[in-house]
């Protein structure tokens, strides 16, 4: 089937958000060293990322998806992006670590196997959302379906091999997020690490 026709999109219309479950539009008026100011924001969820790395295939397992704020940008709108999902269960950042790992790639992580890296804010000059990264190995007897994510969500499971990330990493004509450069930098530093003891 044409690739082409499959992610053909067709803008409808692009209006005010006026109420939405995922994002809260606000504006925080203030007084900074005596100067009144304003600054007009968005309330979010916290969310959760997942490096993914298939020891077995020696590559990093990634997801592309459409974007459409990106595509406002720049008339593509694919992204490739960590494993991820909104922190909006009353569940562990870990389980839900694990059920987006599933829901996405397709892979059943044990929770023994999910290793937390860090957390940090995201677009802090518009929403400073908490996002809390992890990294989880992978081997192909943990693939049990294919992934896709879940209800309308159309996510594409790729395979970067791991010596060829690199270049991927600074093609700046592939749309990445910045968890996902900063999760790589960290597991190449983690990789030299162990190299020196």
């Amino acid at each position: 089937m044409d690739t082409d026709v499959i992610n053909k999109i067709d803008v409808i219309k692009i209006e005010t958000c006026i109420q939405s479950e995922y994002i809260r539009p606000k504006s925080m008026y203030y007084v900074q060293n005596g100067h009144e100011k304003r600054w007009d924001m968005i309330d979010a969820h916290n969310s959760v990322a997942i490096l993914l790395y298939h020891e077995e295939y020696d590559a990093f397992v990634f997801v592309k998806q459409f974007r459409p704020a990106i595509y406002l940008k720049n008339g593509d709108g694919y992204t490739y992006e960590l494993c991820a999902g909104l922190v909006d269960k009353d569940k562990s950042l870990e389980q839900i670590a694990i059920e987006e790992i599933i829901e996405e790639t397709g892979y059943a992580v044990p929770l023994e196997k999910l290793e937390r890296i860090t957390s940090f804010f995201t677009a802090v000059g518009v929403a400073g959302g908490k996002q809390t990264l992890f990294y989880a190995p992978l081997k192909e007897s943990l693939h049990v379906n294919e992934g896709g994510g879940i209800d309308n969500e159309e996510i594409e499971v790729i395979y970067v091999p791991k010596d060829e990330v690199l270049q991927f990493m600074y093609d700046e004509n592939i749309v990445k997020t910045s968890g996902l450069m900063f999760s790589l930098m960290w597991f190449f530093d983690r990789e030299k690490s162990k190299q020196i003891r």
